[in-house]
């Protein structure tokens, strides 16, 4: 009775390509040669000849050079097909052993799905219109040692396929696609904000004192220097020093390290888009930030309108703007008098549900407050504006009221995805804002910045992205895991 390899043990299907390994070597043929030279991918090739008729290719012959892995084997007696994959396209080969000889149809039947081959051949239609390559030379370039994924468990289960992304590359055709859509919305940022101006630079990722935001910092040591260094918070202290040094409009692509909590919205390394623009303010950083989401959600998804769970985002420009106790007030039934002092506020926390309501400050406490009622129902990107100063040292006050700052937070699918101020400019107060948080117990002085400041900065606008969420609402993701190809995870017992 044969037995369907499908239902064979892992370790019998792996004995059994190791026994083909042998074959080859004991052929004399090297299972995995230094080189092959293509002359197209077979994504070119399908793109050259796509459209060509079956009587123009029987008419040119048109040979091809080309190299992937078998997705599939398909064997007739002394003839055979298979598809060959180069990750993003496909083509069917036809194999046949008079065209190929002994010694190489030998070994054709000693290669499995997986394994990675070299051919040369003729472009032609099948009778069914199939484009095909008939193969008159086949190379092997690397045997696989363990089956394709769907051979055993189909590799479905997202945490397995976030711990084993190259497997799930291979067995679920979307995350490529996802992936893929990642590198090109990252591409459509940079072209977006250098053909406004803007320079890309890069800052130092290791620091002498964690800076730039309020988050637990990751620390390593620096051996020669013997120097405590911090994995960067955030780059920002280092950009704006860029705008003293007389750079007008820079922007940096990076990784942040934040040494706190996993969860669907946050993994510890993540990356940031941040830019930094002399003579803008918060208002103008709205209309801006409209401009580049769409633009980059047109030219990457095609679309303004995207699904999310069962809701659909309509990004659609003039996005919506509303002070932070205004939506407060709009998405519960809090009234103006819960937020006018201290003890109402701490009455109308406690209903809610707020923990740790007496070692929050008052700014913090009013943000609280926001995330409880408001944050999740904003699913049309939304800008929440007017921050209390406490929880906003960089930011410049409002004229008029020194308690609340020029400050937003772009909302959109009920993530924050981004963060913007009218930087803080005046070094003396400054100083005064970020001695006031250290005394509360937030980090360290950056006497250096403070240096830099007064040496004179211009009115600026500043501004932070969330890539990886951005990534998230474009593909319709809910899950930071599924648009970062590596993201953190618990090593499993034996790992």
């Amino acid at each position: 009775m044969t037995v369907d390899k499908a239902q064979q043990p892992l370790e019998q299907l792996i004995a059994n390509r190791r026994a083909k390994l042998n074959e080859l070597k004991e052929m004399g043929i090297e299972p995995y040669p230094s080189r092959f030279r293509v002359d197209e991918s077979v994504g070119a090739v399908r793109e050259r000849f796509g459209e060509v008729p079956a009587e123009e290719l029987e008419e040119r012959t048109p040979e091809v050079r080309i190299a992937g892995r078998l997705q599939a084997l398909r064997g007739h007696g002394k003839a055979a097909f298979a598809d060959l994959s180069d990750g993003s396209a496909r083509i069917q080969l036809h194999l046949k052993k008079d065209r190929l000889g002994e010694e190489r149809w030998k070994v054709f039947k000693l290669l499995d799905l997986g394994d990675f081959i070299g051919v040369e051949g003729v472009v032609f239609r099948t009778r069914t219109g199939e484009l095909t390559v008939a193969v008159d030379e086949l190379t092997v370039l690397a045997k696989s040692l363990r089956p394709m994924p769907e051979k055993y468990h189909g590799l479905t289960d997202r945490e397995a396929r976030a711990r084993q992304r190259y497997l799930d590359l291979l067995s679920n055709p979307e995350s490529r696609y996802e992936f893929e859509l990642r590198s090109r919305v990252v591409s459509a940022i940079r072209r977006f904000l250098e053909s406004h101006g803007f320079l890309e630079v890069e800052t130092p990722m290791m620091h002498p004192i964690p800076g730039g935001a309020t988050a637990r910092p990751f620390v390593t040591h620096h051996n020669a220097l013997d120097l405590e260094l911090y994995l960067r918070i955030a780059p920002e202290l280092y950009l704006k020093r860029l705008l003293v040094g007389g750079f007008e409009r820079v922007f940096e692509l990076n990784r942040n390290f934040r040494n706190e909590g996993i969860s669907t919205r946050h993994n510890p390394e993540f990356t940031m888009l941040e830019f930094y623009w002399a003579y803008a303010d918060y208002e103008l950083l709205m209309e801006f930030t409209e401009e580049l989401v769409t633009s980059v959600a047109l030219e990457t998804v095609g679309s303004l309108d995207l699904p999310w769970g069962e809701e659909t985002i309509h990004f659609g420009r003039p996005w919506r703007r509303l002070t932070l106790r205004d939506a407060i007030l709009e998405y519960s039934d809090l009234g103006p008098e819960d937020l006018s002092d201290r003890p109402r506020m701490e009455a109308a926390a406690r209903r809610l549900g707020v923990e740790r309501i007496e070692e929050r400050s008052d700014g913090k406490l009013l943000a609280e407050l926001f995330e409880v009622t408001a944050e999740s129902r904003l699913i049309d990107p939304t800008f929440i504006m007017d921050f209390p100063r406490d929880i906003s040292p960089l930011a410049k006050s409002v004229p008029g009221d020194p308690d609340t700052v020029e400050r937003f937070e772009l909302f959109i699918g009920g993530l924050e995805v981004a963060n913007a101020y009218t930087e803080l400019n005046d070094p003396l107060e400054q100083r005064r804002r970020l001695e006031e948080q250290v005394k509360a117990g937030g980090g360290t002085l950056d006497e250096d910045f403070l240096l830099a400041l007064e040496h004179g900065m211009p009115p600026t606008g500043g501004e932070g992205i969330g890539i990886d969420r951005l990534v998230m609402l474009l593909t319709s993701r809910a899950s930071i895991r599924d648009v970062i190809l590596f993201p953190l995870l618990r090593p499993r017992d034996g790992d």
